[in-house]
């Protein structure tokens, strides 16, 4: 009997797939695009320059991201970016703050005693000071959104393979706190979905938290410690064959780097400090850490299966979110008056352009970087 002949659909192989297709943006690259527009924004209190960053961030989110777990994790830091101006406006009402002669209401007030720092409580509520606190908060919550852009486009365990040699030693709490938010996420649809599916439709503050706040937080840190206990158990982040005196030198060098690193990000936020000051800082203490890190990753063995290499695209990406920056330091030149808006007399802010100009060049990772959900943008 003859036998019919089997024909199967033809497989795509990876190697016809294009290179550029296929690779996906360097998650290091996400992380420095996202805390230089931070830094943006944290040196101007101008609400156009911070709601840009805010629009910036959301729309390379919206091509970008893919359809991961920890995607979602930029809807979730905006509401808390929200929430953090309305304590900040809270707290502007409770405990007072800027004065202005334009009284909104006035609210029974009291004097705390010397031993208390003379904090008033109630007293009138002005425009002016109204909105000064709303222009503190809408650049906390702006330094929120970034980080949570961060979160929603960079891998967590792709950034722990990037993680140095030298640094495995730390890599298992390391994974534990960036996995914990993605898993939250996830938790959070989850947790929703099955209460849905039991007919639980009560709102009420006491059923939210027994049947979705507490299981979201237990759901969300169990996994993040099975993944962490899983690394551990596979041998991930030990090392041997270390030198006592490179351990040392390695731990010396990276606290002088560490240190001197958050002393450069307190003068890059704070306009009090000379710009050019506040970088050579950074620039040291980053030079004194790599030079730590490098030194004792030679004595880790260590192999990495398809290492994720830092390309040409992954560097414009990080290109345009120093535009950002770049933008603030020439309108702190030229126009330092617009990056602090005066609220007392209230007036409509202007708009540095040279910071308008390099937040917008900030956009182009949206042109650059691929979507895992289909292909680029």
């Amino acid at each position: 009997m003859p036998t019919r002949p089997v024909t199967s659909a033809p497989r795509t192989r990876t190697a016809d797939v294009p290179r550029a297709a296929r690779r996906t943006t360097h998650p290091v690259a996400w992380w420095g695009w996202a805390l230089l527009l931070a830094t943006a924004a944290g040196r101007t209190g101008n609400p156009w320059l911070l709601l840009l960053i805010v629009a910036v961030a959301g729309l390379v989110v919206t091509w970008c991201r893919g359809s991961e777990p920890w995607s979602g994790a930029y809807r979730v830091f905006l509401v808390i970016g929200l929430s953090a101006i309305a304590v900040r406006m809270a707290f502007y009402i409770v405990f007072g703050g800027s004065d202005g002669p334009t009284v909104l209401f006035s609210l029974p007030s009291a004097t705390l005693p010397e031993w208390a720092a003379g904090f008033r409580l109630g007293g009138d509520v002005t425009a002016e000071g109204a909105l000064a606190a709303a222009y503190d908060g809408l650049r906390l919550a702006t330094l929120l959104v970034c980080v949570g852009a961060a979160n929603a486009l960079a891998s967590p365990r792709r950034l722990l393979r990037s993680v140095p040699a030298a640094l495995y030693e730390v890599s298992v709490a390391v994974v534990v706190s960036l996995s914990v938010a993605p898993q939250l996420v996830e938790s959070v649809g989850r947790v929703r979905r099955a209460r849905a599916l039991r007919g639980n439709t009560s709102r009420s503050p006491a059923n939210l938290m027994r049947t979705v706040v507490s299981p979201v937080l237990h759901d969300a840190l169990d996994r993040s410690l099975a993944l962490a206990a899983a690394m551990a158990s596979r041998g991930y982040g030990r090392a041997a064959g270390i030198p006592v005196t490179a351990r040392r030198a390695t731990s010396v060098s990276l606290l002088i780097g560490l240190v001197g690193l958050c002393a450069g990000a307190y003068a890059l936020l704070s306009a009090a400090t000379p710009a050019p000051l506040a970088w050579t800082t950074v620039a040291c203490s980053a030079a004194v850490s790599v030079f730590g890190i490098a030194f004792a990753s030679r004595r880790v063995p260590h192999t990495r299966y398809r290492p994720d290499h830092f390309g040409g695209r992954d560097w414009a990406i990080v290109a345009s979110g120093a535009a950002a920056v770049a933008g603030t330091v020439l309108s702190g030149i030229y126009e330092p008056a617009a990056l602090w808006p005066a609220t007392n007399p209230l007036a409509v802010p202007d708009l540095p352009m040279w910071a308008a100009g390099g937040i917008l060049l900030a956009t182009a990772p949206a042109l650059l970087a691929p979507s895992s959900r289909g292909g680029t943008p």
